[in-house]
């Protein structure tokens, strides 16, 4: 197990947290007071480069200057009137994201499982009042190793027993099926109950799984064919993240319904949305779904900003192509403690290759010493998703502490 010194002010705020927090998470021990743009800093003054941005909440980086100036000036302004009255700021926001992203309406919401659970919804409202399922009978299939969330619902069709021991019973109502697998899918839509598929285009919290070129394009076909809804999980993948603004638009697949949530208040609030067009949306009337805060105002015009500077600075684009430069340099370290490098955009992990099963973990803390953060996820595989502000110097100067963290393993 990597040891590692903690400082006397680090240590009292991680006290702090160990007796008057839920234990419900397995942070690593490092205490953050500021970020700015691709780096983060602790109690300490210690500069990091950040490679988790917030699970892809920051893309636009920290404290990006632009979305601040929004949330600052709509926030000494108006932030939050519930949606019992208008504010001028929502038909603002729905008109620009819908023109956005092609679609006919939105719903508002907050967090990514929130607008998960919207999607399911608006799918189950949809099957029973326009396709003709029989009440209660709606089937949505999802994909083994997805990560949606952790509601009661969600975790319902889970299948990492962390997220479902004991915490049942579970609804029913969803069929899982392997990832990546066109011919599964295709069995599974003989059901002539189902509603929906509700995938990740690329499995980010299952170890940046891709999926086959073309796998998304031949699940679209086979949904339409079988006139099942086709709702992408896009709050992760999304808004430039894999370069390009939706990972769907590698295979030009829009969506029926589309899940965004995260970067798209550029990690300054929650906030989350669902995109669809009329025939979808308006299955749901008023009184049958809502939320206190989504909508309100400060939300709003936050989230318009966010989505203005991931076009106006391009960075989509340059996650193309810094995530292909960062593959490419980490497969040139040649180190043969990685057994695989994958990734889309600078949506990227890899796969450690090592007997301790700590590895990972004690990588990530070696990293941070060596000052890039990043964190493990299902054991051996690290995440490595900076904001997609990150420049050619910054990258390769990450690579240099990368290589000199796995060296590490030698010593």
């Amino acid at each position: 197990m990597q040891t590692i010194n903690i400082s006397g002010n680090t240590q009292y705020f991680l006290d702090l947290e160990e007796k008057y927090g839920a234990h419900n998470y397995h942070p690593l021990p490092v205490v953050l007071n500021r970020g700015e743009g691709v780096h983060l800093w602790d109690v300490d003054g210690r500069q990091y480069y950040d490679f988790l941005s917030g699970y892809s909440a920051v893309n636009q980086g920290h404290c990006h200057p632009v979305i601040l100036q929004a949330f600052m000036e709509q926030a000494q302004q108006l932030t939050l009137t519930s949606r019992a009255f208008h504010n001028d700021k929502l038909g603002e926001f729905e008109k620009y994201i819908t023109a956005y992203f092609g679609y006919d309406k939105v719903l508002p919401m907050n967090t990514g499982a929130e607008a998960v659970e919207t999607g399911i919804k608006l799918c189950r409202k949809w099957a029973y009042e326009v396709k003709g399922i029989e009440a209660g009978k709606a089937v949505i299939i999802v994909c083994d190793g997805n990560f949606h969330g952790r509601t009661s619902t969600i975790i319902s069709f889970s299948n990492d027993p962390l997220a479902r021991k004991n915490f049942g019973p579970y609804m029913p109502g969803f069929e899982a099926i392997p990832f990546n697998d066109q011919d599964a899918l295709a069995k599974a839509l003989e059901n002539k109950n189902v509603a929906g598929f509700l995938v990740e285009p690329i499995q980010g919290e299952a170890g940046v799984l891709v999926p086959d070129n073309e796998y998304l394009a031949k699940a679209k076909q086979y949904c339409e064919a079988a006139n099942v809804l086709f709702i992408a999980d896009e709050i992760q993948t999304g808004l430039a993240r894999t370069g390009k603004m939706l990972a769907c638009d590698h295979e030009s697949v829009r969506p029926d319904i589309l899940l965004l949530g995260k970067a798209l208040s550029g990690g300054m609030m929650p906030v989350s949305a669902v995109l669809c067009d009329d025939g979808i949306m308006l299955t749901i009337k008023p009184g049958e779904h809502g939320s206190t805060y989504g909508g309100n105002p400060l939300a709003c015009a936050v989230a318009m900003a966010s989505l203005r500077v991931l076009k106006e600075e391009k960075m989509a684009e340059n996650a193309d192509a810094m995530g292909s430069l960062l593959r490419k340099e980490l497969e040139a370290l040649q180190s043969p403690y990685i057994s695989t490098v994958r990734g889309k955009g600078l949506l990227n992990a890899i796969v450690i290759d090592h007997p301790d099963k700590e590895a990972a973990w004690d990588l990530c803390l070696t990293l941070k010493e060596n000052g890039v953060l990043a964190k493990p996820t299902h054991g051996d595989k690290i995440r490595f998703a900076p904001p997609l502000v990150i420049n050619k110097t910054q990258l390769l100067d990450c690579v240099e502490r990368i290589g000199r963290s796995l060296n590490s393993f030698q010593d």
